[in-house]
């Protein structure tokens, strides 16, 4: 993420990265965004060609403190800036939240928010909520939003879809983003109800025996190549995933819950969180941040598999 941030404001402490200001406090999503350098609005502007003729349809977004163009955009476009996009958080976590981290990346082109919301308890560890929201200006992406429970204990998002309650909302930037907001508010505002849910599928799974042969079946199924003609850096590369399962399943905050479900899912939890990919280019670590949204393939698996 580094090489794509461009200003963001944390809380108490750095950024892995040690870019960014640390703040104290910040009560307000509006004081939240003045401090990350976000208190900029995005202003539609006409693209002409060399000559001077009007290209009809499209628009620029542009910042209004530089005049950065942040992206080119179709007539149905719909500007959501970063005030309004952000301020409904204030509205749905209520007296006590904080707002931990806000910033934008890829030169205001995608900006985002994280406020804390509670502490709860999944099968006796400690664990935070977390209500991430993301806003994109160049039309790449939607308005979005989720619920993020982490564990304190060795800091891995637990990024589950539970079955009837929403973990994510999306927005698209059309007509009707504002009644969109408007009914993630509402979806947002059961967060509550995410958290008891959250908490009864963990104490569940976490008394859910898994012997060892079904987990080594089950990894062999998610990592093992599928294609037949499969190279032997694939095959090679797919036992250096497994490998790394197992030594995250042996950590010490892990290890109470080994020979459970629940202990196969935070193993996979960490593993796609903390461990380096086979490439590490320099947009990994943006797109391991972006996967808090979309939640991670392999994760979704695992919890397919051991229900």
């Amino acid at each position: 993420m580094a090489a794509n941030f461009e200003s963001g404001m944390f809380v108490r402490e750095k950024a892995w990265h040690g870019l960014g200001v640390v703040v104290q406090d910040a009560p307000t999503s509006e004081e939240a965004l003045r401090l990350a350098g976000l208190d900029w609005k995005v202003v539609s502007r006409d693209i002409q060609l060399c000559g001077g003729k009007k290209i009809a349809g499209y628009h620029a977004n542009v910042r209004s403190t530089d005049d950065a163009v942040l992206g080119v955009v179709g007539a149905r476009y719909k500007i959501v800036q970063n005030d309004e996009a952000f301020a409904f958080t204030d509205g749905i976590i209520g007296e006590g939240a904080v707002y931990e981290t806000a910033g934008s990346l890829n030169g205001g082109r995608t900006v985002w928010l994280l406020a804390k919301l509670s502490q709860m308890e999944l099968a006796g560890d400690e664990a935070e909520n977390y209500l991430c929201f993301a806003n994109t200006h160049d039309g790449s992406g939607s308005v979005k939003v989720c619920i993020t429970p982490v564990r304190v204990v060795c800091n891995n998002t637990l990024n589950l879809a539970l079955s009837t309650t929403k973990r994510k909302f999306s927005m698209r930037h059309t007509t009707n983003v504002q009644s969109r907001i408007d009914e993630a508010k509402q979806v947002l505002g059961l967060a509550a109800r995410y958290e008891v849910e959250l908490a009864d599928f963990a104490e569940a799974m976490a008394k859910k025996r898994l012997e060892d042969i079904q987990l080594k079946a089950i990894l062999n199924s998610i990592f093992d190549p599928k294609d037949a003609k499969a190279t032997d850096l694939q095959k090679r590369n797919a036992e250096e995933c497994k490998t790394a399962f197992y030594i995250c399943y042996a950590a010490p905050d892990i290890a109470k819950f080994q020979g459970t479900a629940w202990g196969a899912i935070n193993a996979m939890s960490d593993l796609v969180g903390h461990s380096l990919p086979h490439r590490n280019t320099q947009s990994y670590a943006e797109n391991n941040w972006g996967r808090i949204m979309e939640g991670h393939t392999l994760l979704d698996q695992m919890v397919a598999a051991v229900q």
